[in-house]
């Protein structure tokens, strides 16, 4: 009998987050972090949930930690995610955009089948 994905996914042992961001991402973070003052107890969830118009949609927020969460840090920044969602986002990069058309962050996920016009939303 084969292994399900998340025997599989507790397998790995992830040394560093299984997203990057960039030096702008980075920087709002930082920025939102100091400005929301945010509580120390507070980390920075990263993941998917249903719901968008491509079928799942992009989850970033401050967030309380939960049982079962994956723990990493990003420049001082307590990040968690649940090892179930790691297959959807692994090797996605977050940027900050502040152009004309866009301001936001905006997610390049390689594992996207199809994305829609506002780039919140994706299809595995």
């Amino acid at each position: 009998m084969e292994p399900n994905i998340e025997t599989q996914l507790n397998a790995i042992q992830l040394e560093k987050p299984p997203i990057g961001f960039t030096s702008s991402a980075l920087q709002e973070l930082h920025r939102l972090y100091k400005e929301l003052n945010v509580s120390d107890d507070a980390v920075l969830r990263i993941g998917v949930k249903g719901g968008g118009c491509s079928g799942l949609s992009y989850l970033l927020a401050f967030d309380k930690k939960e049982e079962g969460d994956s723990d990493y840090e990003l420049e001082g920044i307590p990040v968690v995610m649940k090892k179930a969602q790691v297959m959807y986002v692994l090797g996605m990069e977050v940027d900050w955009e502040t152009g004309l058309n866009n301001r936001g962050f905006s997610f390049n996920n390689p594992n996207a089948a199809e994305t829609c016009g506002c780039g919140q939303s994706f299809s595995a």
